[in-house]
């Protein structure tokens, strides 16, 4: 892992939507509800080893009859950091796709929990998130692409 300090985190961008209220509070069935999360993380990197973190997150909440929403929460939680020089490329990505998204992924489920809360919804808390685990996952789909690609050019 490479050195780094958060030297800010800020809310970039934050919607929230629930186009069907004030209806599913006096709707009596009890139906189910499904909760779709997609989760990517953005980087960009600046002059003196700074670089910007956003953690991009949507959370689409819909009833099981009829795909009706109950709610959509699209944020950007950013982090700016102050990477040590590291000369491991590799070390340099890990840092900045596992260990910045660790830190700043507790503020964004917070925001999340305490919106639907506020809302008159019930509070939803969202899963932790292994960023290790998408990190891997995207750098092995990347291999297995320039696999087929090669494969398919032969």
């Amino acid at each position: 892992m490479a050195k780094f300090n958060i030297i800010s985190q800020f809310i970039k961008d934050f919607s929230f939507e629930s186009p069907n209220v004030p209806e599913l509070f006096f709707k009596r069935e009890n139906t189910q509800a499904k909760v779709e999360i997609n989760i990517d993380i953005q980087i960009k990197g600046a002059e003196n080893n700074l670089f910007m973190v956003d953690l991009n997150t949507k959370v689409h909440s819909k009833l099981n009859d009829g795909d009706k929403t109950i709610f959509l929460i699209e944020s950007t939680y950013s982090g700016l950091v102050q990477m040590d020089e590291e000369k491991d490329e590799e070390a340099k990505k890990r840092t900045l796709l596992i260990d910045v998204p660790n830190l700043l992924f507790p503020s964004v489920r917070a925001l999340v929990t305490r919106l639907t809360s506020e809302s008159g919804l019930p509070a939803f808390v969202m899963q932790p998130v292994d960023f290790e685990k998408m990190y891997t996952d995207r750098q092995n789909q990347a291999q297995n692409n320039a696999a087929s690609a090669l494969a398919n050019n032969k």
